[in-house]
């Protein structure tokens, strides 16, 4: 067993509906778990294609939540937004961009195979200091609330299974080959160093 704590970050676009669901499932387990989005902006469906609500990472999760009261308190409780906003606000007060922190991880897990791309990229055009390894690992996760949870569920029982390795570096391909063929799903993984 590893003697410290595994420490671990979500990564979507927005910070706002897949990263967050994971963020509440693995800090329920008590696990050490921070979320981050990767885009510019936060864009947030709006009441038609080619309506995205936009905002800055700045705003907090109660702020568009109130915005989006102002705006159509009906259509954004029916497509889920309110809830998943009110949700995010329970654990942290703003989404944040993972190009903004300067924490380390032990593993990070991203959403969808562009968001893998960027935070590899990211990650190798930083300096290197420490020569720690971090590993990077995608779950495919379609953007809405139920296949949110699930992924979340997934994600969840990799880190189960990391925190019982004494050497993550020998073990973490054979993981990985066991929950892919448990559950179907294929993971993208590389390492990465601080």
């Amino acid at each position: 067993m590893p003697s410290a704590p595994l420490r671990v970050a979500m990564v979507c676009v927005s910070n706002i509906n897949r990263s967050m669901e994971a963020h509440r499932t693995l800090r329920k387990k008590g696990l050490s778990v921070q979320s981050f989005g990767i885009a510019s902006r936060v864009r947030l469906p709006g009441p038609g294609p080619n309506l995205a609500l936009i905002y800055d990472f700045a705003t907090t999760y109660k702020e568009m939540y109130n915005d989006l009261l102002r705006k159509d308190r009906e259509y954004y409780t029916c497509n889920g937004l309110l809830h998943i906003l009110g949700r995010n606000e329970k654990i942290k007060p703003r989404p944040e961009r993972f190009q903004e922190s300067s924490d380390s991880f032990d593993v990070i897990f991203t959403c969808e195979e562009r968001v893998y791309d960027r935070v590899v990229t990211e990650l190798c055009s930083r300096e290197q200091d420490t020569f720690q390894p971090v590993h990077v690992i995608n779950v495919d996760i379609q953007d809405n609330p139920e296949s949110a949870t699930l992924g979340a569920f997934l994600i969840c029982q990799l880190c189960q299974g990391l925190q019982h390795m004494d050497d993550m570096e020998d073990n973490m391909d054979e993981l990985l080959l066991q929950v892919e063929e448990k559950s179907g799903q294929h993971f993208l993984h590389t390492v990465c160093f601080y």
